[in-house]
């Protein structure tokens, strides 16, 4: 018998969900010979694609992550050659980070495995009660309403 997963440990069930997703999309990411490129970096190239170079805090913004998360996936990025970042001309307190010139060439393997991406996470969301995503979107608006912390205070305290 196969063990089952703890249902009210949720923070490990999403970090398992999350490694199985990415570990294969990584993977993949590996056959087509981009072995650096993790799957997370995707939605930082789209926005940076779309709008050109931007602010950690506007990039945070429009993916929709912490600028904590944005500035580490950044760096990372960074490492692994894709994007630089450079003085604001508009203000030179603030960075602003682009895409390089390698990042650049990569785009049409790179947004290709987007849309493979984007067609397989459809098929799995038809396996599913509702899509993950508007699932998980869902729980973020919760949470952003009414902090998790806030709730498990509350709980203690009704205890």
């Amino acid at each position: 018998m196969r063990n089952q997963p703890d249902l009210a440990a949720v923070g490990t069930l999403l970090r398992h969900v999350l490694e199985l997703l990415d570990g294969d999309v990584a993977a993949v990411y590996e056959e087509q010979g981009m072995a650096g490129y993790r799957p997370r970096f995707s939605p930082v190239v789209r926005a940076l694609v779309a709008e050109g170079p931007l602010s950690v805090r506007d990039l945070a913004e429009a993916i929709g992550v912490t600028h904590s998360a944005a500035s580490q996936t950044a760096a990372q990025m960074a490492r692994a050659g894709l994007v630089v970042h450079t003085p604001d001309p508009l203000d030179a307190r603030r960075r602003l980070v682009g895409l390089t010139a390698e990042a650049r060439s990569l785009l049409p393997r790179i947004e290709a495995e987007w849309e493979a991406t984007a067609a397989a996470m459809a098929e799995l969301d038809a396996e599913l009660s509702m899509p993950l995503g508007a699932l998980l979107a869902e729980v973020a608006q919760a949470v952003g309403r009414r902090p998790f912390r806030e709730r498990v205070a509350a709980a203690r305290r009704t205890e």
